[in-house]
């Protein structure tokens, strides 16, 4: 819980300076690397002096067939300005401090003999004119005009944007029709801005990474009091992070492999909502085989999701999601330590009955309702459009 809440702190914090280690962008970019070939690809939210996704895409720049590489970065990056800018390095005109800039990259000469480069020297890239770096007039934000205008220019967004802004980020992106590939957390399935995306297959989870934490580094000043922050070898600040995904709305093969499903329905194995004509499934491993109608599943069974196998209904959390067939008369709220408040979000969840008063959890009752219920965290609800028939009994 200290990872999660220390994420949300940040967030609230407007601590979104969160720098993405480069074996986590290799692990997820090579499921991509056919989508690549002479194109432009943007990094909108990355100072090519930190950022791993720049330094990615040089090493790469020839093996994946680039056009063109762009960055970006804002204006106030803590990382940026606790170093040299760029500027001084090609320049030597002394510090420039809160300056934002442009880097854009057409050429990157092989140093290893098959199209790759072993190191480089971002500063090298630049010193002989063959490449861009110059100073952005506005601020460098994603929303600005000119880095709109870059925006319209690419064709691949890869970047890990502000985890803040990842709504707005997102939705700049799919006004302008561009495909990307791009970090954040797993819980953005559930906004109401982003789940209609994933519905309507415009948009879904990554290839690489679909379970734990991850490391990322974070500014000299981000405060390190959570049990997952940490100073690496190199005397680098970094936090982990649990519930991270990649986003994208590029096809790979392995989104439409089928998950083998093992278990078979019974009335007695799958509790029936009680305000909603669906069954609940607390784990995607249990989903059966033979179920025809619609079940209620976590929301990280999108991390197995095959748009071939299934069909998502609708997302069973707030009503502006789903419609509950059922409405409760004066619920309450039953925690862990006994006390009860006022349960009226029980009136836009999915909520199942059960008969015996539940120990040790939290539950809801109700005036019109039999029983206790249970309020599962937010359920995606699929149908299997190719069920198994269910088998004869003799």
């Amino acid at each position: 819980m200290a990872k999660r809440a220390d994420l949300g702190a940040a967030k609230a914090a407007k601590k979104d300076e969160f720098y993405t280690q480069l074996t986590d962008i290799e692990k997820e970019m090579r499921y991509y690397r056919k989508h690549f070939k002479g194109k432009t690809v943007f990094c909108n939210c990355d100072d090519p002096f930190e950022s791993n996704f720049f330094k990615y895409f040089v090493l790469n720049f020839n093996r994946l067939g680039l056009k063109k590489l762009i960055a970006t970065c804002y204006a106030t990056s803590p990382i940026a300005n606790q170093q040299l800018s760029l500027f001084d390095v090609v320049e030597s005109d002394g510090p420039v401090e809160n300056k934002p800039y442009k880097a854009v990259v057409t050429k990157v000469y092989d140093t290893t003999g098959d199209g790759g480069v072993d190191m480089f020297d971002v500063a090298e890239l630049f010193k002989q004119h063959e490449n861009e770096l110059t100073e952005l007039e506005g601020d460098g934000d994603f929303r600005s005009e000119e880095c709109l205008a870059l925006l319209d220019e690419a064709d691949i967004v890869v970047t890990n944007p502000p985890f803040s802004l990842f709504r707005d980020y997102v939705a700049t992106l799919v006004e302008r029709k561009k495909h990307f590939i791009i970090i954040g957390n797993v819980n953005a399935i559930t906004y109401k801005e982003i789940f209609p995306l994933l519905k309507r297959d415009e948009m879904w989870i990554g290839a690489s990474i679909h379970s734990g934490d991850r490391a990322f580094y974070v500014p000299d000043d981000y405060p390190l009091n959570a049990a997952g922050c940490g100073v690496d070898a190199d005397g680098r600040k970094f936090i982990r992070v649990k519930g991270v995904r990649w986003y994208t709305n590029l096809d790979f093969r392995q989104r439409h492999d089928e998950l083998i499903l093992a278990k078979r329905y019974a009335p007695e194995k799958y509790h029936m909502y009680d305000n909603y004509d669906a069954i609940n499934v607390d784990k995607t491993a249990d989903i059966p085989c033979d179920y025809d109608g619609i079940m209620g599943v976590p929301i990280t069974f999108l991390d197995k999701y095959s748009p071939d196998q299934f069909e998502i209904v609708a997302l069973g959390h707030l009503k502006d999601n789903f419609t509950p067939t059922k409405t409760y008369i004066n619920p309450k709220k039953h925690r862990k330590d006994g006390t009860v408040v006022s349960g009226e979000s029980v009136n836009s969840d999915l909520a199942y009955a059960v008969e015996e008063q539940p120990v040790g959890q939290v539950y809801y009752s109700a005036d019109n309702v039999d029983g206790y219920l249970m309020v599962p965290y937010a359920r995606i609800l699929i149908r299997n459009k190719h069920p198994e028939k269910p088998k004869e009994v003799h």
